[in-house]
């Protein structure tokens, strides 16, 4: 009798300790799923030697310690392929690697160590490339470059090499500021994911430039409405979709302003609705625009300011795509040229280039104002936030 009660306890610890293990391991699969990797572009120099990547729990909101991913000059502005294998960089400078202009570099991503393969640099067709995108498919790099206000198409080899330029289009123009916008400063490039149509925010235009990409070959064409225009003077910097693409929203740099617009997928029309400040009404210091993002769920969108140093908040009305104020929140350092949030939703992550740090702040889903975590850390210049989830070492 004895023997069959050890017996049956032996039994049940042993069931027991399967239950606990396989507790265990869905958890730490579900934490892991949590996890992601966190890019920074900067600009190179005493403080930074290139691209540089951290991991942020999800479940926490902890920050790691940024580590060196790849020695590489000037890499401002970064984008990740679709599928996570490849990381593309600009190098925003006037000449690069013995050619006159900017450069794009290419480079594979390991997943599970955040360490960046470099595999190869091609030039970006302009000089001063400050921005970069990667097209739905994957197949194409698209390039903004600032200096000389050109759009630029580079194909995706299936091994993350880049080829020769299949499109460059230099823009033409000037608008009212003398000091800023005697030419044409193409400040970013966007494509949407319904018609690949691909959207260039011209800073010294005040247009966003519209183009069709071909799938196949890459090229550009001017799109039947060949842009859309905001105020004299605004300078447009950045452009963001809601997730169901029926509207965008443009962050202009020197009006301290976003504008929303109603996005016509048919003809691929921009027809603005409204247009806010994302300046305290009493502010009078200098100031500057800089990055536009919104929450997954489209309820909420994001603005930094560069002077007032803060992030401004707006709720987005599903329907009419009109933005109402929420709140503004410290940067909690100077300068934030960029942010992103995490793709849960959760967190953004702030890039204060001229206090060297990024900051972490927990996202309310149901009001959408930001809380500081606690978590700062020390990124020299950064410029550029990307995240790519953490995968599993393989054994």
């Amino acid at each position: 009798m004895i023997m069959r009660l050890r017996s049956s306890l032996t039994l049940v610890r042993a069931a027991l300790t399967a239950l606990l293990l396989v507790s265990i391991s869905a958890n730490s699969g579900s934490a892991l799923a949590e996890q992601f990797l966190v890019y920074f572009g900067t600009y190179t120099g005493a403080k930074s030697q290139g691209i540089y990547v951290c991991r942020l729990d999800t479940a926490s909101g902890e920050l790691g310690a940024p580590a060196l991913a790849a020695k590489v000059v000037n890499p401002s502005f970064v984008a990740i392929a679709p599928d996570h294998r490849f990381l593309f960089a600009v190098n925003e400078s006037d000449q690069s690697n013995g050619w006159a202009g900017g450069a794009v570099s290419a480079f594979k991503v390991d997943a599970a160590t955040g360490k960046l393969e470099f595999l190869d640099q091609q030039p970006s067709g302009g000089t001063g490339p400050c921005h970069v995108a990667v097209d739905p498919t994957g197949k194409f790099v698209l390039v903004a470059n600032y200096g000389s206000g050109s759009v630029v198409v580079l194909p995706v080899q299936t091994n993350g090499y880049l080829g020769s330029p299949t499109a460059v289009i230099q823009h033409h123009g000037s608008s009212v500021n003398p000091q800023r916008q005697a030419g044409p400063h193409a400040h970013c490039v966007a494509a949407d994911a319904a018609t690949h149509r691909v959207f260039a925010c011209d800073l010294g235009l005040d247009k966003v430039m519209i183009y069709r990409l071909n799938e196949t070959t890459g090229a550009l064409t001017t799109n039947e409405i060949p842009w859309a225009e905001v105020k004299p003077g605004s300078g447009p910097r950045h452009i963001a979709f809601s997730p169901d693409e029926r509207h965008a929203y443009v962050i202009n740099e020197m009006g301290g302003t976003l504008t929303a617009f109603d996005y016509d997928r048919d003809h691929g029309a921009l027809k603005e609705i409204q247009t806010v400040s994302t300046l305290p009404a009493d502010f009078h210091g200098k100031n500057t625009a800089a990055e536009v993002a919104l929450l997954p769920s489209g309820k909420f969108i994001y603005g930094s300011n560069r002077g007032d140093d803060s992030i401004a908040v707006f709720a987005v009305d599903n329907s009419s795509g009109c933005l109402s104020f929420v709140e503004r929140q410290s940067s909690r350092g100077k300068v934030p040229r960029g942010f992103a949030i995490d793709p849960t939703g959760q967190y953004l992550v702030a890039a204060n280039q001229n206090s060297d740090s990024a900051v972490v702040f927990r996202i309310n889903a149901r009001t959408g104002q930001l809380t500081w975590t606690g978590q700062t850390v020390e990124v020299g210049k950064p410029v550029c936030v990307v995240f790519v989830p953490l995968e599993k070492p393989t054994p």
